[in-house]
């Protein structure tokens, strides 16, 4: 059964909110607050993310990291995971180009 978009979205800005109020008021490095917020609101993300797809055919534009614990055993010291130099991509936007002549 398919969730109501709307209330999917309700739901979903909750969640962001109280993730927020988990991080600010962290305890520790590992405090199990903002653990389950990140939880509920990953969850919460992808309700809103399946109503809207069903509802109207519409995909957000971005998409949630499926976190695996395995992959981190197998890559130790490998933290520089996500790699946000943009020299070797190739981007479908038009940037302005700009010479120094």
């Amino acid at each position: 059964m398919t969730a109501d978009p709307r209330a999917a979205l309700d739901r979903l800005v909750a969640a962001l909110e109280a993730h927020y109020n988990a991080i600010a008021a962290r305890r520790s490095d590992d405090d199990p607050a903002v653990d389950d917020a990140y939880d509920v609101l990953a969850d919460a993300f992808e309700v809103y993310d399946e109503a809207v797809l069903q509802s109207y055919g519409e995909v957000l534009p971005f998409a949630l990291v499926e976190d695996d614990d395995e992959d981190d055993d197998e890559h130790p010291g490998d933290e520089d995971e996500h790699d946000f130099d943009d020299e070797d991509e190739d981007h479908d936007f038009d940037e302005p180009a700009f010479r120094a002549d």
